[in-house]
């Protein structure tokens, strides 16, 4: 008997849907209304309104969400690094393979960080070819924002290179924001540079998490992140048997 879909997995399922129409929306303003785009450019952040300011409060919210601990209403995978999502194995914590399981996911890590910079130099040298615009930008990170939500929900391209067993356990969880605002990193805007710069915050706090607290983001260590012990169900796909 099929089991029934978890309340987060609902919650995310709505929220892919909500990003998806945020981008079909934002492709069709850039061709109907290409003045709302103003804002994004250089200083005109605060010269008018337009649609484009509820997003970037959106995701401004979003990265806020993942620098405080907000308990449940956000996926374990993305909230482990926190003190109240934590809990230590009974038994005593294996340090030497802790230490080995943590250098081995941050190589891996480099390598998908190592990756991304190729893909942001094939779209950094589009860009300053004139091939593509700041319009063009903005949307490849609002494509990234959709894509986000298939790597957690359907499939993710990262886990060949990270290996790890599903969201909850996975090592780069909260780099999304960075790699999704990195292509308007050309643009050089207000409306750029604020989202890096929030976006930059978050993954050093997570970087520095995962090296002053690894117990937290090991299965081994932290119950929390075991099977056993799930209550998001996101990544389903990844964990049939168990479920």
């Amino acid at each position: 008997m099929k089991k029934p879909i978890s309340k987060t997995r609902k919650t995310y399922i709505l929220r892919l849907i909500g990003r998806i129409i945020i981008f079909f929306l934002c492709a069709l303003i850039s061709f109907i209304a290409p003045f709302h785009f103003e804002v994004i450019e250089r200083n005109r952040f605060f010269s008018s309104f337009s649609p484009l300011h509820i997003l970037w409060g959106v995701w401004i919210i979003d990265i806020i969400c993942q620098l405080i601990p907000v308990g449940k209403k956000i996926s374990l995978g993305s909230q482990k690094l926190f003190k109240n999502r934590f809990k230590p194995i009974k038994e005593k914590i294996n340090k030497q393979a802790l230490k080995e399981h943590i250098v081995s996911t941050t190589k891996s890590a480099y390598k998908v960080l190592l990756l991304w910079i190729a893909l942001l130099t094939v779209i950094g040298v589009l860009y300053y070819t004139d091939v593509i615009g700041n319009g063009i930008l903005f949307l490849i990170s609002v494509a990234f924002y959709v894509c986000d939500l298939i790597c957690v929900l359907i499939w993710c391209p990262f886990r060949l290179i990270m290996r790890n067993r599903c969201c909850t356990t996975c090592r780069i969880f909260n780099w999304d924001h960075l790699m999704m605002f990195t292509p308007m990193m050309f643009m050089w805007s207000f409306y750029s540079t604020s989202l890096l710069i929030m976006a930059f915050v978050a993954f050093l706090v997570w970087e520095l998490a995962v090296l002053i607290y690894p117990e937290r983001f090991w299965e081994h260590s932290n119950s929390a992140l075991k099977c056993s012990e799930c209550t998001d169900k996101l990544c389903t796909q990844y964990c049939k048997k168990l479920r």
